[in-house]
């Protein structure tokens, strides 16, 4: 069934040079990137703050180094730098991927006061719900307000809104899950504990041992919920509190229809109460355990990726392969979480030959952002073009912002030159890039033959 809605005008709620649509971390990157190289910026975020991943599903794990030195700067550097106290680096720096925690409320101020200071103009609350295209071209998204369906005008959009929302609504075509059956990576639902008593939990090691198997045998029976086993094996033995997101929730659906996520997140949070309960019973030191914070939303990992002009595929990942048309360093692993939701990740295996060799990287290609189809419109974020086990590694939040200062910065580029972002200056964009603070090395020349 369908209803019939008249046609009407709609009233310009802003106008700017660059339409960023995504408040999480590429989205961030993006409009600063963009707004700090001249643009006037407007960046729209559908939830109350800004930083996605990061500050609503409680993800507060940053990787910057390829096991040997950090790779990833610029912009990142400085939200570290920002952050202060709130950004923790682990003591075994660099020697894993891994290297922050952040405590996600304070990264919360942290960035909406970047986006102040750099003069970006932020509309939270806002959802675009419409992509408007005129000659091939985005004109404007439309949004709906309190007061009624308004529209943001631009010149370039980006969209950084993790689910490709803008570019799919556009025409844009999109892929969806991996090639065997469809299905999209499993999402988790973070959560925080308080009231632990670690000393009296690490001097049970034999209890924790002994509740882990048992959590195993009630799962094989049905009797319990999945879980992420390498991850609560270790919250048992080495508990944490507080700064820590226990990362072992597992769920598994469709993140573009509303209802399913509904549903799923109620299954999560129930899921996360089950682990909570049994450890309060069974193991020394949790007995006092409460369940402090748990995301405002699930941590989702995978829905659609929309082709561009590159392709990021696994053996390019793993082969850490580089591009002439660089941005930025990715070094992250195919981490693939269970799509069918069991809990199981390809990070658990541990398997060498999964990310690239300790002390190199793969370059992070512009392409990849840029689509044949509509020429002012660029994707930053999850929803860049890669295979189902290539995204599984550049979805990470360091990554992604790498990728949006590099498609913000080459947006107020093209403005700057008159141009499109497939046409710009590749090396004036990978100078721009460097003098911003961005790490870019063993960049091949272009050739006649690439796409940009």
């Amino acid at each position: 069934m369908n209803i019939r809605i008249p046609s009407r005008e709609v009233p310009i709620l802003a106008e700017a040079d660059v339409v960023v649509c995504g408040g999480g971390p590429a989205g961030i990157a993006a409009a600063v990137s963009a707004a700090r190289h001249g643009a006037r910026v407007v960046l729209i975020e559908r939830w109350p703050s800004v930083g996605g991943q990061a500050t609503n599903a409680l993800v507060n794990i940053w990787h910057t180094s390829d096991r040997t030195r950090q790779v990833i700067h610029g912009l990142v550097q400085e939200i570290i730098d920002r952050a202060g106290p709130a950004m923790e680096r682990y003591a075994d720096y660099p020697a894993r991927p891994e290297t922050h925690e952040f405590e996600p409320g304070a990264l919360r101020v942290v960035l909406h006061q970047l986006l102040e200071d750099t003069g970006v103009r932020t509309l939270c609350h806002l959802a675009a719900v419409e992509s408007i295209v005129k000659d091939g071209r985005m004109q404007a998204v439309l949004t709906d307000t309190k007061i009624g369906r308004k529209a943001v005008t631009g010149q370039i959009f980006i969209d950084a809104t993790g689910d490709g929302d803008i570019a799919a609504n556009a025409g844009v075509p999109f892929e969806f899950g991996r090639a065997s059956d469809g299905r999209v990576q499993g999402m988790t639902m973070m959560f925080r504990l308080c009231g632990l008593d670690p000393d009296r939990v690490k001097a049970h090691p034999g209890d924790a041992a002994r509740v882990f198997s048992m959590m195993k045998e009630l799962r094989a029976r049905g009797e319990f919920p999945p879980f992420m086993d390498l991850a609560a094996e270790s919250y048992l033995r080495y508990p944490r509190s507080h700064t820590v997101s226990y990362n072992m929730c597992p769920v598994a659906g469709n993140p573009l229809d509303e209802e399913e996520l509904t549903r799923l997140s109620a299954q999560a949070r129930r899921q996360a109460t089950r682990y909570v309960e049994r450890w309060r019973q069974e193991m020394p030191g949790f007995e006092n355990a409460e369940i402090e914070q748990m995301g405002f939303y699930l941590g989702i990992r995978e829905s659609r990726r929309i082709p561009g002009l590159k392709t990021l595929r696994a053996d390019m990942v793993v082969g850490a392969v580089k591009q002439p048309d660089a941005i930025g360093h990715g070094f992250w692993m195919v981490d693939i979480h269970d799509p069918k939701g069991s809990g199981h990740t390809t990070w658990s295996d541990q398997k060498p030959d999964a990310m690239p060799p300790a002390g190199d990287s793969y370059h992070i290609p512009l392409g990849m952002c840029l689509n044949a189809h509509i020429p002012n419109l660029a994707v930053a974020g999850r929803c860049a073009s890669a295979t189902h086990e290539g995204q599984a590694s550049v979805r990470i939040q360091t990554h992604c912002i790498a990728m949006g200062q590099g498609v913000g910065t080459a947006a107020a580029l093209a403005l700057n030159t008159h141009t499109t972002m497939a046409q710009i200056d590749i090396p004036r964009l990978q100078s721009t890039l460097k003098a911003d603070g961005v790490y870019l090395e063993d960049i091949p020349a272009l050739k006649g033959t690439d796409p940009l």
